[in-house]
């Protein structure tokens, strides 16, 4: 392991006291906290009041037989289900409010947890109403399902459940990766297919939501909500920024044989209100590229007029993307993300990136306000090859009296392992790097088998959760 350190410049600008910065972390922390919570007891309240609706329109008397109680819990399964698919779509829209309480990692890691869940209650729903059905019938719970079709509006609910379970395999991570990014986003597509086309089976079929109820006005607004999150902030608000702003690609610059950085102008780029380390979801408008888009972290602090991001060709679209001409139009949304200053809770700041995830870390350091040896910052490979922007990371690192080592080498034997074998057999680990671990708050980012290692680590080492933030490079 290596180290480089470098005094601060003369003449530099005073930093803030540590003390100062402490504090503001903590205050920071609790202003987050407390909208999470908030944003948390959203979600549970509008999954207890689409049950309570149900139960208050006549549906606790709805359990006075076997069949009617199959029934009205087949009702709360689907109540329940439809809930928590439309909390996905608003974790999915990437509301500034849920990425500043969270970060849209967690967001979406929640989004992802959520998927299952759903998918088991509306299976339950369509089970346990063809079991009440049946016994209210006489009429075999299977033997049901025709008479259950040809209700009106009921083919579409069919199709809508038969979309979300599309939508759920393939996002099985042993499924997810026999598909191309492209390909899976484009199929995950249909879930906002699968939310629209069961709407009528509710508005029709369900008693409970006869017109002029409380019930089917307080499920509209929640359709209206969710829908109307992902229409404003996924592609009304990008579209208009898009054009607002006017970015094209200025010039492209050869980092290594795979890696490449895209310079970008455009108009008040700084009103956008990023932060060193944020990422957003690139669009370049070019015959190969236009019609799918990359998260891609900013790789230097934007100006008014520039930004840039570095790219690695990790498949067939990114590898189109390095050969993009200058002059190409390019759209975004964003930006995202708490792996920037604004998301510390700690006085010390640990850092760690591997390969291509030096790029928001190296934004990140040129942006955060620093006071003197507060950050420390590894930089892994598997060769002295991948230690892309190192020479700017150097540049930065000595600007703000920060520590930084680097570790490069094939990693070490063990399921555990993430930094070099080198390393592992002298002893090296996170503790040893980073002194004040636990007063610290730790970025990391790199691959995703690699970041949990490190995470894993240091949760053993016993830094809490919220001091723990990653920013992955797969999906």
């Amino acid at each position: 392991m290596t180290i480089n350190t470098a005094p601060r410049p003369n003449g530099a600008k005073p930093r803030p006291t540590a003390n100062a910065r402490a504090r503001s972390h903590e205050l920071n922390f609790a202003r987050r906290s407390r909208l999470a919570d908030l944003l948390t007891a959203a979600c549970w309240t509008s999954a207890a009041a689409s049950v309570a609706l149900f139960l208050a329109y006549g549906g606790a008397r709805e359990f006075a037989t076997t069949a009617q109680a199959a029934t009205s819990i087949g009702i709360i399964a689907g109540l329940i289900g439809t809930d928590l698919i439309l909390v996905m779509i608003v974790l999915a829209a990437r509301l500034p409010a849920i990425d500043r309480a969270v970060g849209n990692d967690r967001a979406m890691a929640l989004h992802r947890s959520l998927g299952k869940p759903a998918l088991y209650l509306i299976l339950g729903h369509v089970v346990f109403l063809l079991v009440g059905y049946g016994m209210t019938t006489n009429v075999n719970a299977i033997a049901e399902i025709v008479p259950m079709w040809l209700i009106n509006d009921m083919p579409l609910a069919f199709v809508g459940m038969f979309l979300l379970i599309g939508v759920v395999i393939t996002s099985l991570v042993a499924v997810r990766r026999k598909f191309s990014y492209e390909a899976w986003h484009l199929i995950h597509l249909l879930s906002y297919v699968a939310v629209l086309v069961a709407l009528p089976h509710e508005l029709s079929v369900g008693g409970m939501l006869a017109v002029g109820t409380y019930e089917r006005t307080y499920w509209i607004l929640l359709y209206v909500l969710a829908i109307g999150s992902i229409g404003i902030y996924r592609f009304i608000i990008p579209v208009v920024r898009s054009v607002r702003h006017d970015v094209r690609i200025s010039r492209m610059e050869r980092v290594s044989t795979d890696v490449v950085s895209i310079y970008l102008t455009g108009r008040d780029l700084t009103a956008l209100g990023s932060g060193g380390g944020q990422y957003f979801v690139w669009r370049f408008w070019s015959a190969g590229t236009w019609w799918h888009s990359h998260p891609i972290s900013l790789s230097a602090v934007p100006t008014s007029r520039t930004a840039r991001i570095t790219v690695r060709a990790l498949g067939n679209g990114t590898a189109r993307i390095a050969r993009l001409r200058p002059g190409t139009r390019v759209w975004f949304e964003g930006p995202y993300g708490l792996f920037t200053d604004a998301g510390r809770t700690a006085p010390k700041l640990a850092i760690v990136a591997a390969g291509i995830g030096v790029t928001p870390v190296r934004a990140l350091l040129e942006h955060a306000r620093l006071a003197p040896r507060e950050a420390t910052i590894l930089l892994r490979g598997s060769s002295e090859h991948e230690a892309y922007l190192l020479d700017e990371l150097t540049e930065v690192a000595d600007e703000r009296d920060a520590v930084l080592y680097t570790s490069f080498g094939r990693r070490g034997r063990g399921s555990k392992s993430w930094l070099s074998a080198r390393d592992g057999e002298r002893g090296v680990s996170l503790r040893s790097i980073f002194p004040d671990l636990l007063s610290s708050d730790l970025y990391v980012c790199g691959p995703g088998a690699w970041a949990e290692r490190v995470v894993s680590e240091a949760q053993s080492a016993g830094v809490p959760e919220h001091q723990i933030h990653v920013e992955r490079f797969d999906w």
